[in-house]
């Protein structure tokens, strides 16, 4: 890497367990591009101040994860419709003449991934059941109307959360936890965008008996790759998809925006994170 190289980033806090250097890195050192991406730990009450050092130190742009994702929205110039809807901003663009442009890659990625991983699946042909009515949940009830679901039932915890969520989005309803063995059949995708089930989380309790074999099982969690949900899925003989493709397809506009490149995601690259 020389002095003239470009710079981009990632700002998080914490942002030590964040995939998104190993991502980059991989993808700068496969296309020979002259180019760091960093890991730039951010509180709350310092993001201001990180995000004008970057437009000040010259760089293309950044990643944004936890607890940032909203708190960016007002230092933009702009941010693109997708991710207004959506709510967050997961990627930054900064432009030569040092304004922001807030992109959200997540809906992206989501639907690359089972494009990719199940290609057979009648993308927006249904009925969509989405777990969890958080954040990456936002992402992906806008993807799956996006793709044309017109039917997509999300179920929370707290029916609140599930009802407000829907309301934000045409086909989408909110559901009570408790409802859901009784719309288990109807489904022809069913999505956990939950923690549940991740490593060092609850397991994501959830009997999938009345579940048709058809229907298609995604978890957005990674770690561990097949959760308990996708293993009691396949094990009845349903598609499963993991979640590790979700965060390496979210990845790539992001690296196209700034080093112009829309980069491929090889099996190299999936050891690596995986690792």
């Amino acid at each position: 890497m020389t002095h003239n190289a470009k710079k981009a980033g990632v700002i998080g806090w914490p942002v030590g367990h964040s995939k998104s250097p190993l991502i980059h890195g991989h993808w700068l050192k496969k296309y020979g591009i002259d180019a760091a991406y960093v890991a730039i730990p951010a509180q709350p009450d310092d993001l201001k101040r990180e995000v004008d050092k970057m437009i000040a130190g010259g760089f293309y742009g950044f990643n944004v994860t936890v607890p940032h994702k909203q708190a960016i929205i007002p230092m933009l110039d702009f941010v693109r419709a997708d991710a207004e809807r959506i709510g967050a901003v997961n990627t930054v663009v900064i432009n030569p003449d040092g304004t922001l442009e807030g992109r959200n890659t997540d809906a992206f990625g989501f639907i690359e991934n089972l494009k990719e991983a199940a290609p057979k699946l009648k993308l927006g042909r249904g009925t969509a059941i989405v777990l969890g009515a958080g954040g990456a949940a936002r992402a992906i009830v806008y993807a799956l109307g996006h793709e044309g679901y017109k039917d997509i039932r999300i179920f929370n915890r707290t029916l609140g959360r599930a009802r407000e969520l829907a309301q934000a989005f045409p086909g989408a309803e909110g559901f009570a936890w408790d409802e859901l063995p009784d719309h288990l059949p109807d489904a022809a995708l069913l999505v956990n965008t939950t923690s549940l089930g991740m490593k060092g989380q609850p397991e994501l309790n959830l009997n999938i008996s009345t579940l048709s074999k058809k229907a298609l099982v995604n978890d957005i969690v990674y770690n561990p790759l097949k959760t308990g949900l996708l293993v009691s899925a396949h094990a009845r003989g349903n598609p499963i998809v993991t979640g590790i493709g979700m965060l390496l397809h979210q990845a790539r506009p992001a690296f196209q925006a700034w080093f112009g490149i829309m980069p491929d995601v090889d099996a190299a690259l999936r050891k690596k994170v995986l690792a």
